[in-house]
């Protein structure tokens, strides 16, 4: 079994910026030697990658560049903001099961660039699953995502003031955090109303940054992990999931268009796990779009359908509140690289290193995007 048979022993980052003058390549070897430094391993003890479809960079030209040994095992994981975890897992199932013993994932991107951007490049003719939404005019992330949270709205009774106590709780984060983008930028209510609108009911600061970096870690067998320099975020348990019948971004047809796949990763995650959503210290969510924390809180079962902003305007996610969230900023006010920076946070963490500590924390939640297929990983410390 993979359960607390391996460990995230290094992390590494570059600089974030809104537009980096590197390519993408160069970017990840920052990162890669960079958390490779910090878990005191050297590139040639490297025998396994994991990284994104989306990355463009082939893992020969990382492993030649950086200096690694024979591979042993590679892999990508699809579906961007649903990757991170996913890449993670992958590796460390290898390791876990003797493949490999030295395992690197990351992400480079240059996303500032507008033309870089997925959906910019939509045809005039669409021949695949896209075909149902984008002739209705659903054609960026945040507008199929607009549809979703204006539908818990109407449901549950909520309003715009109460879904900006998810930007402004993580923005507070940020502002603690010397790394993030908008470290020097406070947020409050009468900002985020007049803030202008992208896709209703979403304006500017509920989407995630638009930015360039790259971000590794170093995952090892726990025998590797016990002999190194840094306290390890031991892999306590890993899941996938997407649900039956399940559409891209848009599960808008299924008898409940709320209930997504982070619902199955959720439940497989808590059953392979020996502990429950009551006994996490700290939650790193996956917020391309702020409605997706609120969504995963009710899928990962801290707490009821429906309930999820009512506790969050009641401080839920803050720093002294039951459940901290995102605690580095996040996707919306640190940076965005496909939830990668919520897995360095989440050993930070573990660490007791981060910016916003939360006291004597030992379990930490990690999840990927709520719209896509998705998975989670739950890191505890020694």
């Amino acid at each position: 079994m993979l359960k607390d048979k391996t460990a995230i022993v290094g992390i590494g980052q570059t600089e974030f910026s809104k537009s980096i003058d590197s390519t993408e390549l160069n970017l990840a070897c920052k990162a890669i030697k960079n958390a490779l430094d910090d878990a005191g391993i050297s590139p040639d003890q490297v025998d396994a990658l994991g990284s994104f479809t989306y990355e463009e960079t082939p893992e020969f030209e990382i492993a030649r560049n950086l200096g690694f040994g024979n591979l042993t095992y590679w892999s990508q994981a699809p579906y961007g903001g649903g990757a991170s975890c996913a890449a993670i897992g992958q590796v460390a199932m290898a390791i876990a099961s003797g493949i490999a013993n030295v395992g690197v994932v990351w992400r480079s991107r240059k996303r500032g660039d507008p033309s870089s951007r997925m959906w910019s490049h939509t045809d005039e003719r669409i021949f695949d699953h896209w075909k149902w939404s984008r002739p209705s005019g659903l054609v960026r992330p945040v507008d199929e995502s607009s549809m979703l949270i204006r539908r818990y709205m109407h449901q549950y009774d909520y309003s715009r003031e109460s879904l900006g106590a998810v930007a402004i709780s993580l923005r507070k984060y940020a502002n603690s955090n010397d790394e993030a983008l908008m470290q020097h930028k406070s947020l409050n209510l009468d900002d985020y109303m007049e803030a202008r609108m992208i896709s209703d009911p979403l304006c500017l600061f509920d989407n995630c940054l638009e930015s360039d970096g790259a971000i590794a870690i170093i995952i090892t067998n726990m025998d590797i992990a016990k002999k190194l320099q840094n306290k390890p975020a031991i892999i306590h348990a890993y899941s996938q999931g997407m649900n039956k019948e399940h559409q891209l971004m848009t599960h808008y047809h299924g008898a409940d268009p709320l209930e997504s796949s982070s619902y199955v990763t959720a439940t497989n995650l808590w059953n392979l796990s020996d502990h429950s959503p009551k006994e996490i210290d700290v939650a790193q969510i996956y917020d391309a779009f702020s409605p997706m924390i609120p969504f995963s809180l009710e899928a990962y079962n801290f707490c009821s359908k429906g309930e999820a902003l009512k506790l969050i305007n009641e401080g839920l996610i803050n720093i002294d509140g039951e459940l901290p969230v995102n605690t580095s900023g996040g996707s919306l006010s640190e940076v965005y690289l496909h939830g990668m920076n919520l897995v360095t946070e989440a050993v930070r963490q573990i660490r007791g290193s981060a910016t916003s500590q939360v006291n004597n924390a030992k379990l930490a939640l990690v999840t990927t995007c709520d719209a896509t297929p998705n998975a989670a990983i739950l890191l505890k410390g020694e």
